[in-house]
This record gives structure tokens, sequence and C-alpha cells, in this order.
């Protein structure tokens, strides 16, 4: 399965928008965001992808009541802590935002999961720990590029998405 990481839109939603096109475009199959979506115009671009679609709110995420709403409107699993989905093999990947020291542990140390996605730092990453892989995707916002990933689960691939905004 590849699965499109995008982090950090702080509702920049054309920036959201040419991210979702460049991992649509890299064969993404599903899209998990990781969290300071900063509107539900963001949250309604996941869902009009079309693809299923896993999100978190951030730090910067005051309207976490309102995120909820629009994602059941638009059909994309949220969650304000932590959301989770299987990516083949009996494998699992979870998506936090990152800035919750204590979430991001329990989630690491749980064990369940073979891939943690977060973002919140607005750098791209890619740590092994053991038989865990943290993943970042970059930023949308307050970073020298955009960056958004695809990981394909079957060959264990990350790829760094460059995100170019057409004026």
């Amino acid at each position: 399965m590849r699965i499109g990481i995008v982090s950090d839109s702080h509702g920049h939603a054309d920036r959201l928008r040419a991210a979702l096109q460049a991992l649509q475009d890299a064969g993404a199959e599903v899209i998990v965001h990781c969290g300071d979506l900063g509107s539900v115009q963001c949250l309604a671009l996941l869902g009009e992808t079309h693809l299923p679609c896993y999100a978190v709110a951030g730090n910067m995420d005051r309207h976490v009541a309102g995120l909820a709403e629009a994602a059941d409107l638009h059909a994309v699993h949220f969650d304000e802590k932590m959301v989770h989905m299987p990516v083949g093999d009996g494998r699992e990947l979870a998506v936090t935002h990152g800035n919750d020291a204590a979430v991001l542990r329990q989630v690491i140390e749980s064990g369940r999961f073979a891939y943690v996605c977060c973002g919140h730092s607005h750098r791209f990453s890619d740590i092994r720990a053991g038989d865990i892989r943290l993943i970042n995707p970059g930023a949308l916002h307050n970073c020298r590029s955009y960056t958004a990933a695809v990981l394909d689960s079957a060959t264990d691939e990350l790829r760094m998405i460059p995100v170019v905004i057409n004026a």
C-alpha cells in the first residue's frame, strides 16, 4: 500500500491542494495528515481526494470540535490525539501530531505499530528505532521548502515529495 503523508498545512489550502495532487501523482492510495490542519477547508480537501484519509489535530488546531464535524461530513478518520490504520501483513501505522511527548512515547512504546507518522517540527525525518519507523513528512508552512512523503508499506520505501505551488 502506498501511503501519502502530509503535515502542518496551517490552513494553507492552496499548499495542501498541491501536496495532495503530488501525493496522488506519486500513487498514494491512502492519505494521512499529521496535524495542524488549520481549517475545516483543509480537512474538506482531504475528503475530496476520494481516498481513505486519516488525520489528527495539532497543537495549533484550536477548533477541534469543528474539525471533527467536518471530518464526519467528509468521511475522514479523525481524532484529537491519534489515529491508526492497517498497512498489511498484520502491521499498523499510527498518526499523531508529535507535540505531546507523552502520547508519542506511548504510541512508540506500545510496540503495536510498525510505522509512526508525526509532524510538528516542520522538518522531514525518517528514523528507525528497533522495529519501529518514525516518519515526519516535513511541512507546508514555516519551512524552507514544502514537502510531503509517500511510504510504500509493501517495500518499506519512503520518498520525500517536493510540493510546488504554481502561482
